[in-house]
């Protein structure tokens, strides 16, 4: 059933409803809708229109929803819902029933779908930084690997003076960089909150908005309500951000078509990336590449169409802005898709060292060289480019390079020519010579890559960072162990309770979003306990929880903590980190206790291990923020 059906007295046209429907493609924010709708419930729940227990089963109901979502997106394309509002709606209806229905209290899909989409563009973006930062750690270990291979550099596609494989490298790694700085600085535009900006004048609910934004991890929240449903400025930078990018990468393809072409012979690309022809079996075709140079147009065409949909929209939220989200996916999905090609590209790729010496070294590549030297003789630049120019002239006449000129030939061009000049035409010296910052010479290279692999060390960690909690964790803390309590896997714990036990948690993060959290409470007797061991709904299986049981298992470890042990349900998950079983029997009686307040106190199917932190050898250390 549609959402807004009470005005209408007939039911929509089946052709209307399958060209106004967007459930085919925006089934993608299933999940920022989910968590928009719980945080909505929260806010709901502070301005007195849900009671508590309201709050917690509505949160327990979307929490299940997206758990369900993750593990199966393709179930919504089932649904004849209209958009993923209206399928969230239905299924949250069907779990909970009327209490369903109070959720959209003083919220419109105009802000609903703003938040959601931001959620989206956010997530995404984070996983484009990263992939911005794979490939250029590509291109850095494949520009350490060529540091010596001498490559011809090119203007006006004809050799110019020579260069290295690593430099080239270089200047791609530079463009991506910048790539990386606009995508963030796109990111940090976009990171505010449209939610209860209502259908365009602002929510009837005294809902305190900063504090709704937070709690989605927004900076803040939008400053106008027209502004903030109507607002698409986000969706045209990321095109933009993506458009730039793929123009980087398009040029760095066709760079390795030419290269790997047979009139370059340069290098070779791997047999995994690249395949041959139906007809002539000698061919071994660069199709990585020119599907990398080809998806460049639909990217643009994404931006393009774009911006002519928003360009004369009156404010504020009009359905034309339905058509923000198909080229905004494919457009993403293009730049994600293209930069994981090229990073592949460059494995197992073989550079010709001989082949793109040898083409160095030809061109006429060290007239330069011969100029400059003349200049050092007292020559002015401009005469001594045109006595380079005769002697190339002469040079091609021969059909030798300048080097294997004699003196006496040299000579006639002009005086000043000794033997030194042997020396300043090699291609040692053409690329020593360009010895200033951002240069060829082998030291500035060296120089390069060691700056950029610091930048990237610096800013990428793949692995999982664990710290200790605060207090602005506390909600994403609280919503995990309402969510694992609900479904049985823990104790309830009241907020009290938490913000008093804030600093016996631990959380893991990810982009500055909490991901999983744990507690570690410490007895009279000095044994502590592991509790409220809770991961993000999404995140199950990348190594959050592994990584907060070393953490506290480290800190027990720092307070002189002899014996760790826990209550679970999943016995085998703490086995792996080193845990045995023992029996409850030699467990404090303040254990047993806590034990009341469980649901399942009369079938408890929990069991008790233990690590000895003095006998334990397995624990590695975790990376701590």
């Amino acid at each position: 059933m549609a959402l807004w059906g009470g005005r209408f007295s007939q039911a929509a046209d089946t052709r209307f409803k399958q060209f106004n429907d967007s459930l085919r493609f925006d089934y993608r924010l299933a999940e920022q809708d989910i968590v928009g709708s719980i945080a909505w419930s929260k806010a709901l729940r502070q301005v007195d229109v849900l009671t508590e227990e309201e709050q917690q089963r509505l949160e327990l109901a979307l929490n299940e929803l997206k758990l369900a979502v993750m593990e199966d997106p393709e179930q919504i394309l089932r649904s004849d819902a209209e958009d993923i509002h209206s399928w969230v709606e239905q299924q949250l209806i069907s779990k909970v029933g009327d209490l369903g229905k109070k959720l959209h209290t003083g919220r419109s899909r105009n802000d609903q779908v703003a938040t959601d989409l931001k959620l989206w563009c956010r997530q995404q973006g984070q996983q484009l930084l990263l992939m911005l930062d794979k490939l250029q750690n590509q291109f850095v270990s494949v520009a350490r690997a060529h540091q010596g291979t001498v490559l011809p550099g090119y203007t006006h596609l004809q050799r110019a003076q020579p260069v290295t494989f690593a430099h080239w490298c270089l200047a791609y790694v530079e463009m991506f960089e910048r790539d990386h700085s606009r995508l963030t600085d796109a990111l940090d535009r976009l990171d505010t909150c449209p939610l209860g900006s209502g259908a365009l004048a602002g929510t009837a609910y005294p809902i305190d908005r900063e504090v709704l934004a937070h709690s989605l991890g927004f900076h803040r929240a939008t400053r106008n309500s027209l502004d903030s449903v109507s607002d698409r400025d986000h969706v045209m930078e990321l095109l933009s951000v993506a458009s730039i990018s793929m123009l980087h990468l398009s040029r760095m393809a066709e760079d390795l078509i030419f290269y790997n072409s047979g009139e370059s012979n340069f290098i070779e690309l791997a047999d995994t990336v690249t395949s041959g022809s139906s007809l002539m079996p000698q061919k071994k075709n660069p199709d990585a590449l020119e599907l990398i140079r080809g998806k460049c147009g639909r990217v643009y065409g994404a931006m393009t169409g774009m911006m002519m949909t928003v360009k004369a929209l009156p404010l504020a939220y009009n359905k034309d802005m339905q058509e923000d989200k198909e080229g905004l996916f494919d457009a993403l999905d293009s730049w994600h898709d293209c930069m994981e090609m090229a990073a592949l590209c460059f494995d197992g790729i073989q550079v010709n060292k001989e082949r793109t010496l040898e083409a160095a070294m030809q061109g006429y590549s060290n007239a330069t060289e011969l100029a400059d030297y003349l200049v050092s003789k007292g020559i002015p630049f401009r005469e001594a480019h045109h006595i380079v120019g005769v002697a190339v002239v002469a040079a091609i006449a021969k059909g030798c390079a300048l080097e294997e000129l004699s003196l006496d030939e040299m000579k006639q061009f002009s005086a000043v020519i000794e033997e030194d000049v042997y020396s300043i035409l090699t291609i040692q010296s053409c690329l020593d010579k360009r010895c200033a910052l951002g240069g060829v010479a082998p030291n500035q290279v060296d120089y390069a890559i060691e700056q950029v692999e610091k930048r990237l060390e610096k800013r990428y960690s793949p692995g999982v960072k664990v710290r200790g909690a605060r207090l602005t964790d506390l909600d994403a803390i609280e919503s995990m162990v309402v969510y694992w309590a609900g479904l049985g896997e823990n104790l309830p714990r009241k907020r009290n309770e938490l913000v008093r036990d804030i600093g016996s948690f631990a959380v893991a993060e990810h982009h500055g979003v909490v991901t999983g959290c744990a507690s570690l409470y410490v007895y009279d007797s000095g044994l502590a306990e592991i509790r409220s061991l809770g991961i993000e709904a999404g995140w199950q299986e990348q190594g959050q929880g592994k990584a907060i049981v070393e953490y506290l298992i480290e800190k027990a470890g720092q307070m002189a903590i002899k014996k760790v042990f826990v209550l679970t349900r999943l016995p085998e998950f703490f086995m792996k980190q080193g845990f045995i079983p023992t029996s409850k029997s030699l467990l404090p009686e303040k254990v047993m206790k806590d034990c009341d307040r469980c649901p399942r106190q009369h079938a408890c199917d929990e069991v008790a291990l233990e690590v000895r932190l003095g006998c334990k050898q397995a624990i590695s250390t975790v990376n701590v923020a």
